[in-house]
């Protein structure tokens, strides 16, 4: 009688313990924040000329934040539209260059026109007729020479230039790459280089992240990834210690396709099951949510 009542005091408390442990552990799934990060590399071999951003740096999408020297890229841009405009001034003004011939051709041809009225009427010189139309046959064939001539040499200038602008756009797109800007809206939260410094192509520059909206990734059991689906909205929170708790909204925006192995530190509350999927939770950010911090989530369409 005395070691029932012993049993009873015993299994009291534990069963009070087990119960507290339940009431904490109401949560769905469990996992940590991520943001989209991109690192921006180096494009171009140099000297960095300008680095303007620290740790902590607000940037736009495309906002230059620095450049790599591309001061020789430059220089050698100038030579080539040097000799591209020098190659333009050679090109034959086809219109000028005819004009003599223009005139030449209209005035026989009017000389022509009256030398045969005046044959026809019997005043005329047929020698002075024939003479006329010798003399436009020479006129028309040296035009047409001289049109082929000029016309072929525009075509072998035109040629050079367009081999010299493939070069230009070669030039513009290296002097593209030394400009440092950043691909999307975030903030910088690693810096790499310093302005001074020598880099290298695909030398990592800076990491920026986009903060304002997190991604809680977390893992569901099978069950649960039968009722839930993109877009569902859910309940996000957050622990700061001290029981303070603080509850954000957030939407499924991802979740994968495949089973995958349950993690070595599980994220899921069914730490049974032998495979999970992986979801990701999207949550906006009040300024409070870190990267790699713990969050819970709860499913407002309850599963079993």
């Amino acid at each position: 009688m005395n070691w029932i009542k012993k049993c009873v005091l015993i299994s009291l408390p534990l069963s009070i313990a087990v119960s507290c442990i339940n009431s904490n552990d109401s949560f769905d799934a469990s996992g940590n924040f991520e943001a989209i990060e991109v690192i921006v590399s180096s494009e171009a071999t140099g000297r960095i000329q300008e680095f303007n951003i620290d740790e902590g740096s607000q940037v736009l999408t495309g906002q230059q934040v620095g450049c790599v020297d591309s001061v020789q890229l430059c220089l050698q841009k100038e030579r080539l539209l040097a000799n591209i405009a020098a190659i333009n001034n050679r090109k034959s003004d086809i219109p000028t260059q005819l004009a003599a011939f223009d005139q030449q051709i209209d005035y026989l041809e009017k000389e022509k026109l009256r030398a045969e009225r005046l044959v026809a009427a019997g005043v005329g010189n047929t020698k002075t007729l024939d003479d006329i139309n010798s003399q436009l046959r020479t006129l028309q064939k040296q035009r047409e020479a001289q049109l082929s001539s000029m016309k072929n040499g525009n075509i072998s200038l035109e040629n050079e230039i367009s081999g010299l602008m493939a070069q230009l756009k070669q030039l513009n797109d290296q002097i593209e790459r030394c400009r440092i800007a950043s691909p999307i809206t975030g903030t910088v939260i690693g810096k790499y280089i310093e302005k001074g410094e020598i880099t290298v192509t695909g030398k990592p520059l800076f990491k920026v992240a986009d903060l304002d909206t997190m991604i809680l990734k977390a893992y569901i059991t099978q069950n649960q990834l039968t009722k839930l689906k993109l877009n569902d909205s859910v309940r996000v929170f957050t622990d700061y210690g001290d029981g303070a708790r603080k509850e954000y909204g957030g939407k499924i925006i991802w979740i994968s396709d495949e089973a995958e192995f349950t993690p070595k530190t599980i994220q899921t509350k069914e730490e049974r099951k032998n495979f999970v999927y992986a979801i990701k939770v999207q949550v906006k950010n009040d300024g409070y949510l870190k990267i790699g911090m713990y969050g819970e989530l709860e499913f407002l369409n309850k599963v079993d």
